[in-house]
């Protein structure tokens, strides 16, 4: 079984869940950048949660089933055309070989997730199928997709229910404003207390090379860094510091212009201070931001991190229950 590129969009990848424990070695985690979107797909095609899906980032691929299947996409916004007839998102339908699947521009959101019954069977590299494409490696030949691409399907576990679809409030969230919750982080304190109200009380714009990589906001307000003597193996910016490893989700402030929140294929460690990082249950709304979406940050403790990631594996396990077999 499998799938034929025909148009590869604008950067298509495959993903899974990632490649924890290999950050130590400067290996990131990799995976959907939003993780419930790729989930919830899997669930509706009655996939493990585990298989590899095809993650689209604002312009989607056309693509063309050479073997019946059962498919589903899920997260942004977009048209979802089978043969050119309209169907519904977040919904297991039925194609048929030589049916092609096109797409309409991300209305709401800036990624979506193709699952198929099988999930995508490209080698498994370090305990993953994602792709890692600054390491050339994992998903499709370590990179994006391209024209003439032909994807490995695996064999369904399980026979998908077709029309199958999660009710609204189950639904991938995507807006075109997102309040981002952090905790502060090991450096918060060389920021100037000015620049501490600003960075919170601020509305933030997402930059034109947010990626993978990193979720770059702009603002006309510059954030000042505490004055210090420049330590031995730091730069000379108030904004360097000694190299320290950098957490998924942390932010960083080079000369305290442009916020960047670190995702999934990020660098594992650097020079740059981490004034907070963003609570795990927020990453996926950072996944769905457009290019000038807007941003607020709100500072959080601790307990309300872990509650908040509570409530996220709770509202997971309610949608594994309404799509059991």
């Amino acid at each position: 079984m499998s799938i034929s590129v025909i148009s590869p969009g604008l950067a298509t990848t495959v993903q899974d869940l990632g490649r924890p424990g290999h950050y130590h070695l400067g290996i990131p985690l990799s995976g959907a950048l939003d993780q419930y979107a790729h989930w919830v797909a899997n669930l509706l095609v009655g996939n493990a949660e585990d298989l590899a899906t095809l993650e689209f980032t604002l312009l989607a691929p056309e693509l063309e089933f050479q073997d019946d299947t059962h498919f589903a996409v899920a997260g942004a916004q977009l048209d979802i055309r089978l043969n050119g007839e309209l169907v519904d998102s977040h919904t297991c339908h039925h194609a048929k070989a030589g049916d092609r699947l096109k797409f309409g521009f991300m209305k709401v959101g800036a990624r979506a997730y193709l699952a198929v019954a099988g999930g995508i069977d490209v080698p498994v590299v370090l305990g993953s199928r994602a792709t890692y494409a600054l390491g050339a490696f994992g998903g499709y030949q370590g990179r994006k997709l391209c024209a003439n691409d032909v994807l490995p399907v695996g064999t369904p576990g399980s026979r998908p229910v077709v029309g199958r679809s999660l009710a609204e409030p189950d639904r991938v969230e995507a807006a075109k404003a997102q309040e981002l919750r952090v905790l502060p982080g090991l450096y918060f304190h060389r920021l100037q207390e000015v620049s501490v109200q600003s960075f919170f009380a601020d509305t933030w714009s997402v930059a034109p090379e947010a990626d993978r990589i990193g979720y770059r906001y702009k603002h006309g307000t510059k954030l000042e860094f505490v004055p210090r003597e420049q330590p031995f193996g730091a730069g000379s910016d108030p904004s360097n510091i000694v190299d320290a490893g950098y957490p998924y989700g942390s932010i960083q402030v080079p000369s305290g212009t442009e916020p960047i929140i670190l995702h999934r294929d990020a660098v594992s460690g650097g020079g740059y201070a981490m004034i907070g990082c963003v609570i795990s249950a927020d990453m996926d709304r950072i996944a769905q931001m457009q290019p000038g979406n807007k941003a607020r940050f709100r500072t959080v403790t601790m307990e309300e991190a872990l509650q908040a990631r509570a409530a996220y594996r709770d509202r997971l396990q309610a949608v594994r229950q309404r799509l059991a077999p």
